[in-house]
C-alpha cells in the first residue's frame, strides 16, 4: 500500500478522464461539470486550462493534431488553440436522459466511450467505437454508467465496467470491425468499499482502478486478484493513468461532486490532481487516428 500526494490543486468539480500525451509532455484531464480541460507538465512543473464550450466526458488527443472529445451529447473534433470544434456524431438522440461518460483511445487509435443515464439512472445507454475515417460501431447496449474503458497492453482484451454492477470484466477485442468476445469476471468490486470507476493498464496487464466512495484506486492482478493499494485522503477518486517522460507515475483525478460543506471541510485536496510512483510503469496511449 502507497500513499498518493496532491499534486495539482486544481479543485476541479468533477475531475476525469486523464491520460499522458507523449507529443506535448503534458498530463491532461477534464473537469466535466466546471466544463475545463486541464493540463499539467512535470517537467516544468506548471498547470493551466482551458474553457470548453460544452461538458467533455473524456478524450483523446488525435494524430492529426487536437483532440477527439466525447462532448455530453456529441462526439467532436476539437483544436483548443482555437476554441473551435467540429461534430463528428451525435450520441443516443432519441434519449434526451443519457450523455457519454468514459473512454480511451484502443491501440488501434480508435476512441471508445460508453454513456450514462444521468436523468433515471436506467441501464438505456451504450458503449460505441469511433473509427479513424468517422464512422461509430456500437459495442455494448443496456448499460447504466460507463466506466472503467482501458485496453491490454496487446490490444487484444478490452475491460469495461458498468458501475452499479461492481464488476470489472475482460472482453475479447478485436483490431478490425468485429464484435466483443463473451465477457468474463475479472474482479469483483462487491466486497471493496468503493464502486469502479476509471482505469488504466500498466505495462505488466495490470489494470489500475479508480474506487468511487472508495478513498483509492486498486490494481487487478491479470489472475484477477487484488493486489496493489494506493491510498488517498478524498472519497472520490475518479480515474488515473500513468505518465511522465518514464510513464512510472500514476496520476488520479478527484471530485467533489455532490459532496456536502462539512465534507469539503474534511476533504480539503477533494478535486485536485493526485500522484504517486507505485514502482511500476505503465503504457503510451495510442492518439486518436482520425
Amino acid at each position: 500500500m502507497v500513499v498518493a500526494e496532491p499534486l495539482v490543486a486544481c479543485g476541479n468539480h468533477h475531475g476525469e478522464g486523464v491520460f499522458w500525451n507523449a507529443a506535448d509532455g503534458r498530463v491532461w484531464w477534464t473537469d466535466i461539470e466546471g466544463r475545463r480541460l486541464w493540463w499539467y507538465e512535470p517537467e516544468a512543473r506548471r498547470s493551466g486550462s482551458l474553457v470548453t464550450p460544452d461538458r467533455v466526458c473524456c478524450f483523446a488527443p488525435r494524430a492529426a493534431g487536437g483532440f477527439i472529445v466525447a462532448f455530453a451529447r456529441e462526439v467532436a473534433f476539437y483544436d483548443p488553440t482555437a476554441n473551435r470544434f467540429e461534430t463528428i456524431h451525435h450520441f443516443e438522440p432519441e434519449n434526451s436522459g443519457t450523455r457519454l461518460n468514459d473512454g480511451r483511445a484502443d491501440r488501434q487509435g480508435r476512441l471508445v466511450a460508453g454513456g450514462m443515464n444521468e436523468a433515471t439512472g436506467a441501464a438505456d445507454s451504450s458503449v460505441i467505437r469511433v473509427a479513424a475515417d468517422g464512422s461509430v460501431t456500437t459495442l455494448i447496449e443496456g448499460v447504466a454508467c460507463a466506466n472503467s474503458i482501458c485496453f491490454s497492453p496487446d490490444g487484444g482484451i478490452m475491460y469495461f465496467a458498468d458501475t452499479p454492477d461492481r464488476r470489472l470484466r475482460a472482453y475479447a477485442y478485436g483490431v478490425g470491425d468485429e464484435p466483443l468476445g463473451a465477457p468474463r469476471l475479472l474482479a469483483d468490486f462487491a466486497a471493496e468499499p468503493g464502486a469502479p470507476d476509471g482505469s488504466c493498464v500498466d505495462a505488466e496487464g495490470g489494470v489500475w482502478t479508480a474506487e468511487w466512495e472508495g478513498a483509492r484506486p486498486v490494481r487487478t492482478a491479470p489472475d484477477g486478484h487484488f493486489d496493489r493499494v494506493v491510498e488517498l485522503p478524498v472519497g472520490k477518486p475518479t480515474c488515473c493513468a500513468f505518465g511522465g517522460p518514464a510513464l512510472d507515475t500514476l496520476f488520479i483525478t478527484t471530485s467533489r461532486f455532490g459532496s456536502s460543506p462539512a465534507r469539503l471541510r474534511a476533504e480539503p485536496h477533494a478535486g485536485d490532481l493526485f500522484a504517486v510512483r507505485p514502482g511500476i510503469a505503465g503504457l503510451r496511449d495510442t492518439p486518436f487516428a482520425g
